[in-house]
């Protein structure tokens, strides 16, 4: 696996890419085909240093995880352009993380429970009185509803990290123009 080119943009602080990952709403995982690309925006969570996302169990995602179980996960945030009085020198504030690993399908009741709490508590906090009961996990990864779901898990077998950050008072505000 390659690592950062860019050194200077190179982000090793665990603290920040983990509280990162558990903050940012929304992921773009990576799948091939082995003919085509293919890439689907996602709502997920990072949980026990694993990214975890769920979905219906039909579809093409799904179908191409099946043959093939390597994947590429990314989640980036733009933080809005830095400007610099040379315009070479203008730049984006950003913050993104790369992850390769297998994604695999979790069969486990527990982990399946634990990550779709996990998933309401990120979206939805405070919404439901209670906790997610596992009966009900169940019936959802069942086709009692029509479409199983099933929920994923992906281990990192490697990430890297880049980050531009804001520059207070070099962000560009549509007002500050020269």
């Amino acid at each position: 696996m390659n690592s950062v080119r860019y050194k200077m943009r190179e982000c090793k602080d665990q603290k920040k890419i983990e509280d990162f990952l558990r903050n940012s709403r929304v992921g773009h995982l990576g799948l091939s085909d082995r003919k085509y690309p293919y890439v689907v925006p996602l709502n997920y969570v990072w949980l026990n240093d694993k990214i975890y996302f769920h979905g219906a169990e039909g579809g093409r995602r799904n179908q191409i995880m099946k043959d093939n179980a390597e994947v590429c996960f990314t989640v980036c945030v733009e933080y809005g352009t830095i400007t610099d009085p040379v315009p070479a020198k203008t730049d984006t504030a950003y913050m993104s993380v790369m992850l390769f690993g297998e994604a695999e399908v979790v069969t486990d009741l527990e982990e399946s429970t634990s990550m779709l709490q996990e998933m309401m508590d990120k979206y939805v906090p405070g919404y439901y009185s209670r906790q997610l009961p596992k009966q009900h996990v169940d019936k959802y990864r069942s086709s009692v509803y029509g479409s199983a779901v099933q929920v994923y898990r992906i281990e990192p077998h490697h990430l890297t990290a880049k980050e531009s950050p804001i520059e207070e008072g070099k962000m560009f505000k549509p007002s500050s123009v020269l």
